[in-house]
């Protein structure tokens, strides 16, 4: 059945994350807890509906299950829809055969036949792993206006960050006249976001080339992108000047989590015009005692907090008993930290307890050499011992028991 609708998303959410390490064990990147009460995945699918695109299909693979359970029909993000809405797209729904996504593009090839179900004249192929706001409908516009085959996201980075990324050398029109992936010496500072635009017409045949080659490595950014370019078809970069992260790594979902207590930061999460949903149980208000010592933090919903809490990011249920001490941390939902307890530097995942007179993580001042220094993390339904010691960078994933 052709439903023409002119533009859907597809969103790249089967990624293994395996540099967030004990984080990413038992759930995919994108459903990793972020500021407070979102999940990563929030930010593209808030994303799409705020651009008017209500058609998403949404690529998971690497332990999909919490990730489809928070999804479920999609209607906190307004996505419960009988035309179009979201739609969980395994492996197992592809043209041939029950491999395993093979890679980016792969996962795209795999549900063609999803795509042609909506005749769309446009694609637009975006990452779950992400940080980000940003007016989809105004980077297609651009599309359109420069008669582009594929548009990528670009964002320019301070040059000593720019060989962690892949660049692109543009002309004073912004078409891409080079590609450059993580180079050592850069000569260019302009960033591909992993956000592209497509016309399906042409993404569609070098899916279907790019498939039959068996030297490619069927991922976007190394093979399909550079073999468009290569044959000349029309490439352009859509600049993007807003906040952007991307959150694979523990340094960098720390640092994006406390960004947010940053008023230099543009990221405002409290701007309704440009609202960020998710799916949330629902707390009772968070309950602060008067003994207790908090600034510069974001406290979710149902936290009990008679301890000192700095600059610091608690989720929904987190009990910070008094005599605690939580600095420059993110603890997610459910984790106690019992009186006596310190948790500096460090990331506590879900229904973790810090038990009395236990030391998680370290301040970088206090280290004889910042190479040992780092953020310690602290994995789900974990228990830390009365007054145990976890080192920094450290990743603990198996219950510690009391010092002796």
């Amino acid at each position: 059945m052709s439903r023409n609708t002119e533009c859907i998303a597809m969103l790249l959410a089967g990624g293994q994350g395996s540099r967030l390490g004990i984080l990413t064990k038992n759930i995919a990147k994108p459903a990793v807890p972020y500021g407070g009460k979102y999940r990563i995945i929030d930010f593209p699918l808030s994303n799409c509906v705020n651009s008017g695109i209500y058609t998403v299909g949404v690529l998971t693979q690497y332990q999909p299950l919490e990730l489809n359970d928070y999804i479920g029909n999609g209607q906190p993000w307004d996505l419960d829809r009988e035309n179009g809405g979201v739609h969980i797209l395994s492996p197992y729904q592809q043209i041939k055969g029950t491999a395993w996504y093979k890679n980016t593009a792969n996962a795209i090839y795999q549900n063609i036949n999803f795509i042609d179900r909506y005749n769309p004249k446009y694609v637009a192929i975006l990452s779950g792993d992400h940080i980000y706001k940003m007016d989809y409908s105004k980077m297609l516009a651009y599309h359109k206006e420069k008669n582009a085959d594929c548009t990528i996201a670009m964002l320019e980075v301070p040059w000593e960050e720019a060989p962690r990324f892949g660049l692109m050398i543009v002309d004073d029109e912004n078409a891409i006249t080079e590609f450059e992936e993580k180079p050592k010496n850069p000569r260019s500072n302009k960033a591909s976001m992993g956000v592209y635009m497509f016309t399906w017409e042409k993404l569609r045949r070098y899916l279907l080339e790019d498939e039959a080659n068996p030297a490619s490595g069927n991922d976007f950014g190394h093979d399909l992108i550079p073999a468009m370019h290569a044959a000349g078809e029309r490439m352009f970069a859509y600049p993007f000047d807003g906040y952007w992260k991307d959150v694979g790594t523990i340094d960098s979902l720390w640092e994006a989590n406390l960004d947010l207590l940053d008023p230099k930061v543009d990221l405002d999460l409290t701007d309704t015009s440009w609202k960020i949903y998710s799916r949330n149980p629902s707390s009772p208000p968070h309950y602060i005692s008067a003994n207790a010592a908090v600034q510069n933090s974001l406290i979710a919903g149902g936290c009990e907090i008679e301890g000192e809490v700095d600059f610091s990011v608690l989720f929904s249920d987190v009990v910070v008993e008094k005599g605690a001490t939580v600095r420059d941390s993110i603890i997610m939902p459910g984790t106690v930290v019992r009186s006596g307890a310190v948790v500096q530097y460090a990331i506590v995942a879900e229904n973790a307890v810090i038990e009395e007179g236990a030391v998680v993580g370290e301040r970088p001042e206090a280290m004889k050499d910042l190479k040992d220094w780092g953020v310690a993390v602290v994995g789900e339904h974990i228990t830390v011992g009365r007054d145990a010691v976890v080192a920094p960078k450290a990743m603990i994933d198996a219950d510690i028991s009391a010092a002796q």
